[in-house]
């Protein structure tokens, strides 16, 4: 994987500027961060999950 230079950072944040526009973005990158959050969350507990769900089913009968 080629390295990035402070260059073409700034000409890819331009091109990201230029498609969603300078409002669109913070609203982009809270739904990121969200959605990180939620997958660290699931790949790190998901034997809780499933052990929620399964006391769940086991209640309902």
């Amino acid at each position: 994987m080629p390295n990035l230079g402070f260059t073409e950072i700034l000409i890819i944040v331009g091109i990201i500027l230029l498609l969603f526009g300078a409002k669109k973005i913070p609203e982009l990158a809270q739904g990121l961060g969200k959605g990180i959050k939620e997958f660290k969350k699931a790949v790190k507990d998901p034997a809780d999950s499933d052990s929620d769900e399964s006391k769940k089913e086991i209640k309902d009968k």
